[in-house]
């Protein structure tokens, strides 16, 4: 039956193949993981491991090799149940504990609330490192530096707006620890860590935020070098030895938040370390006199690259990025100007819809003659039957005198898939559309319709579109099959992002708008034939 098909048919089926598998890959191979990281009070145990194994492919100087000697033995476990200093702004809170960790970090604002209201919290007790979590390679410090905890200047802070100074300090029986860490309203901060002595150690961005770890998304571990070169290690790929002498960026991520540490000039000596489920640990090498930056937060582009251009690079779009970045940026200045990102979408959509119309217009008018070639096509089918070489010839001879493209009507349709997924990832991964409403039942857009009505609304405009569309298929089975092809494509719907939806939506309403126009223009160039003929 397939060699029966037209070209067209074919790359429609290819089309619904291609959304099988999207709805497929996501629904049984990408893990679907509650948000456990709620408002919650952990009681589970931590372990404080040395720092991270230097062994298999990397190379270090004969200075450290010696200083990065590592225990696989684990310590004294310890309960995180104090915390040493509490800071709240308007954008977030920060609870550091007596081990001077990022113990807690939550964001403000009614997007980060989940449904029973309780706000999103990044890290869990459960999770280790720890963000600003600092490892020994001397084994028997390390354990003093999980015994004894640090002092601080300052307890409870509240900040108005300005950067606030918190310096914490750790007397170890043969160092003392002093970290200052200095902490913005946007969320970066900048950690400086001095010791009395130089001993061999290393800082840890944390284990990545764990809130979101559901749909077609990267959750893992992405260095950036100096040289643009970025590597993704995704969630239970690590394999534990990985080495980054050279690196700009060093960020921990899941679906809409990071924890990150960059450098403006410097460069950092990053190591990978794994957990029992092989998920990417990052580490950076320190000094005993050493300044880092960092970030915790949301991925929002426009706040990374405020606080750094290259930080926007954490914000990644998998095999789709060279179209998905493109795709958000103009809908992410159209927003600005909308100030909606659903209607930023209909936007977008249209001027699609008009950039590609010259090649929409010319597929259309080529479907419509080959309608009208129909019959004669099957009249040699007939005639040619078991030669299909002559038939062939003939009907290309056919196709030439009439001006008409069996590819014309399939091209239009070839280059919106690729948009369509590049929007699907953009959907997906840009937090700026996380809670982003449009209309009155639509409060997400990256979530799918509660109700359904945009997919219906999709399967019906489809319907009609195909309904007033030129249709050259002349197989009763075949035409049965595109009949049924909105309904299927409803059901797949459902299950995508609302933002998605209301896209294909918009675009089927446009493309019946075009086919109007397009039908119009025949049936006034039939009429006037008509005339002459009469004439």
């Amino acid at each position: 039956m397939l060699d029966k098909l037209s070209t067209q048919q074919r790359v429609i089926i290819a089309t619904v193949l291609s959304f099988l598998f999207f709805a497929g890959y996501d629904y049984f191979f990408i893990p679907k993981k509650p948000n456990v990281s709620i408002e919650q009070n952990s009681t589970k145990t931590q372990m404080a491991t040395a720092a991270p194994k230097t062994v298999g492919t990397i190379k270090v100087s004969s200075a450290n090799t010696s200083s990065l000697k590592t225990s696989t033995k684990t310590t004294k476990t310890v309960k995180n149940e104090k915390s040493l200093v509490v800071l709240k702004s308007k954008n977030f809170e920060m609870v550091l504990d007596q081990f001077g960790r990022i113990s807690k970090f939550y964001l403000n604002g009614k997007r980060y609330k989940a449904k029973n209201g309780k706000r999103v919290q990044l890290f869990n007790d459960s999770n280790l490192p720890l963000p600003l979590e600092i490892r020994f390679s001397n084994s028997k410090l390390n354990k003093e530096a999980f015994k004894i905890p640090y002092t601080a200047n300052k307890t409870k802070i509240i900040m108005n707006g300005k950067p606030v100074k918190i310096v914490l300090t750790q007397k170890l029986p043969d160092v003392t620890v002093v970290k200052t860490l200095t902490v913005y309203p946007i969320g970066k901060y900048t950690l400086n860590i001095s010791l009395s002595k130089s001993e061999s150690y290393f800082v840890s961005t944390g284990f990545r935020p764990d809130v979101l770890a559901g749909g077609y998304t990267f959750h893992g571990a992405l260095i950036k070098g100096h040289d643009g070169k970025i590597t993704m290690i995704k969630d239970e790929d690590a394999k534990g030895d990985e080495h980054f002498a050279n690196a700009k960026i060093a960020a921990d991520s899941d679906r809409y938040y990071t924890t990150a540490f960059y450098s403006t000039k410097s460069k950092l000596d990053v190591y990978i370390s794994k957990n029992a489920k092989k998920d990417p640990l990052v580490f950076i090498k320190g000094k005993q006199n050493y300044t880092i930056h960092g970030y915790i937060g949301v991925k929002e582009l426009k706040i990374l690259k405020s606080i750094d251009k290259g930080l926007g690079d954490v914000v990644e779009y998998g095999w789709f990025t060279f179209i998905a970045k493109p795709v958000f940026l103009l809908l992410s200045f159209l927003e600005s100007i909308i100030g909606n990102w659903g209607w930023a979408i209909v936007a977008t959509t249209l001027l699609i819809r008009i950039v590609l119309f010259p090649l929409t217009y010319k597929g259309m008018v080529s479907m419509t003659k080959m309608k009208e070639l129909a019959p004669k096509i099957k009249e040699m089918q007939k005639k040619y039957k078991g030669e299909p070489q002559k038939l062939n010839a003939h009907t290309m001879e056919l196709y030439k005198k009439h001006g008409a493209n069996p590819l014309g009507g399939c091209l239009p349709m070839v280059l919106q898939i690729p948009v369509f997924f590049a929007l699907y990832r953009v959907l997906q991964n840009s937090a700026e559309l996380q809670g982003a409403p449009w209309m009155l039942w639509i409060t997400d857009l990256s979530l799918k319709d509660p109700y359904y009505i945009l997919p219906v609304l999709m399967g019906i405009t489809m319907f009609w579109q195909q309904h007033i569309s030129p249709n050259s298929i002349t197989d009763p089975t075949q035409a049965k099959i595109m009949k049924y092809l909105p309904v299927v494509f409803t059901f797949f719907f459902m299950t995508f992002p609302a933002g998605l939806t209301l896209y294909w939506f918009v675009n089927n309403l446009f493309s019946i708008i075009q086919q109007y126009y397009v039908n119009s223009i025949f049936a006034k160039k039939k009429k006037s034939n008509s005339i002459e003929e009469k004439g």
